[in-house]
């Protein structure tokens, strides 16, 4: 087993293959131009599905941006060049988009399926690092993917390259979500399951307590008679109502700590007089995700739940959200 390297040349060498592939992305930015426009406009006329193919390390990326592309409403799926030239060429139509990944350009099975899909008429984008290769050649709309230099000190292994290539179709991905006007509900609807589903899927009512459950006392209602409510609900809160029955405050253990630094004996007093006024709320039909960022902002740790008429329908805390997953 060769000696484990000195930390410090560990650390050195990661910096360095960070800067590299930082400067690469940085130089493709400044770069990209009106090709790129015309990539996003070939493919939201698209009347298909994109297909993107590629081979070695060019391949494992294409299937990423794949994927992202399906993800973010674009449909799209991958091939294997070499598997396209033996029989998967049968699931390029006419109407489809081909992007093709290849940082020489000049792989011998994407330039045998490049004519093959332009006689059935299908479009080719092209993701090289030589915009003079035989595949940007024969591409409608070519992405310059050049990189003066790869990370890896013998300037051999794909590394800046496949960087900025995923980069690439992380940037068409996100341009024709714009475009498409997908939204956080499109996103939820092809993310339903694990973390990322509950967060999307998961609204303010799914996890609330319902008003029965929420401890609610008058403005004129003395602090012990507060306190017996606020242990039975368990929220560490209740909520103040005033006498049409509408939501006039919140008073929580917060208050109570601060009240009795101020006041000391607070029997005789009233909680409409040391409550919150304007609490927090959230409509029930907002994201409970939303709930979370508002509760993180405000630093607070509950928040009362309200219908579409302004009334009270419930509230919640972060133990609810924990319990759901949704944090």
């Amino acid at each position: 087993m060769p000696p484990i390297p000195a930390a410090a040349h560990l650390l050195a060498q990661a910096r360095r293959v960070l800067t590299i592939e930082a400067a690469a992305l940085e130089k493709v930015a400044a770069r990209i131009d009106l090709s790129f426009a015309r990539a996003v406009g070939l493919i939201l006329a698209c009347h298909g599905r994109v297909i993107v193919s590629g081979i070695g390390k060019s391949g494992h990326i294409g299937r990423k941006i794949a994927a992202t592309l399906a993800s973010t409403g674009t449909p799209a799926y991958f091939v294997h060049a070499a598997e396209a030239v033996h029989g998967d060429l049968g699931m390029i139509a006419e109407d489809d988009v081909l992007i093709a990944l290849s940082n020489s350009g000049e792989n011998d099975e994407l330039l045998t399926v490049v004519p093959l899909v332009k006689r059935q008429g299908g479009k080719l984008i092209a993701i090289t690092g030589s915009d003079n290769s035989s595949l940007a050649r024969e591409a409608d709309v070519h992405l310059d993917a050049r990189v003066d230099e790869e990370a890896c000190p013998l300037n051999l292994a794909p590394t800046a390259s496949t960087t900025v290539a995923l980069a690439l179709g992380d940037a068409l991905a996100v341009a024709l979500l714009d475009a498409r006007g997908f939204s956080a509900d499109d996103f939820a609807r092809s993310h339903p399951g694990g973390a990322l589903g509950r967060k999307l899927l998961t609204h303010v009512r799914d996890v609330m307590q319902p008003l029965e459950r929420v401890a609610c006392v008058g403005a004129d209602a003395t602090i012990p008679a507060v306190l017996a409510a606020m242990s039975r609900g368990g929220m560490g809160m209740v909520a103040v109502l005033d006498d049409a029955h509408r939501l006039a405050g919140i008073f929580t253990d917060g208050d109570l700590r601060r009240a009795l630094d101020r006041l000391g004996d607070l029997r005789p007093v009233a909680v409409g007089a040391i409550m919150t006024r304007a609490p927090r709320t959230i409509a029930q039909e907002r994201l409970a995700v939303e709930a979370v960022e508002i509760m993180e902002r405000h630093k607070v740790n509950q928040l009362l739940v309200t219908a579409a008429d302004g009334r009270l329908a419930g509230a919640l805390n972060m133990h609810d959200l924990f319990r759901a997953k949704v944090i």
